[in-house]
């Protein structure tokens, strides 16, 4: 007979197979990801996954969308307590750092990530792509902030310097000090 647990126990279990999926999927992609060590981490048979996710892929897709909220509710509290572009360039700094902590965050163009993509159900594919679009929101829907330039070439430049956190390895200094110097030389031609 197989064991309950708690609704304590439950919430513990998901978070733990949550967190094991995030730092497997940060270090060893999501095909080699798999559910057996996720299970062995979390303390939970493999069997006993399927009563938290309904599979692999929906685990991971929850995780993604659970970093992106993350990243996207902090980020609007820097945006809301720093109502200037200094407070979207420190904001952005923060995302920057997310990303850097979780490559599975822009790795959107690899073949590891095109296999999970393909493996997704259609509401799946549908989440996360609304997942994606908060945080174009985050710097279009601020009223207090307006753009100087067009707002599609601002989101095009926005993008562009996150982003460039898949150049990381190859640049000759430090690539955070890198992208906070080109934030706050860029910040006043994008916003007033």
């Amino acid at each position: 007979m197989a064991r309950s647990f708690t609704e304590r126990e439950k919430e513990n279990i998901k978070n733990n197979l949550q967190e094991a999926c995030k730092q497997s999927w940060t270090q060893y992609g999501y095909k080699k990801t798999n559910v057996d060590d996720l299970c062995k981490q979390a303390g939970i048979s493999k069997g006993a996954f399927y009563l938290f996710f309904e599979s692999k892929e929906s685990l991971f897709c929850e995780v993604l969308c659970s970093v992106q909220e993350q990243v996207c509710n902090i980020a609007s509290e820097v945006i809301k307590s720093h109502k200037d572009k200094y407070g979207v360039a420190e904001a952005l700094k923060l995302i920057y750092r997310e990303y850097d902590k979780n490559n599975f965050l822009y790795e959107s163009d690899s073949t590891d990530f095109t296999i999970l993509m393909n493996k997704l159900s259609e509401g799946q594919a549908k989440k996360i792509e609304e997942s994606n679009n908060m945080s174009q929101q985050l710097f279009l829907g601020q009223s207090h902030l307006k753009f100087k330039i067009n707002a599609d070439l601002a989101m095009s430049v926005i993008y562009s310097l996150i982003m460039n956190i898949k150049n990381k390895d190859i640049l000759p200094h430090n690539h955070t000090e890198t992208f906070d110097f080109m934030v706050d030389h860029l910040i006043d031609s994008l916003y007033e």
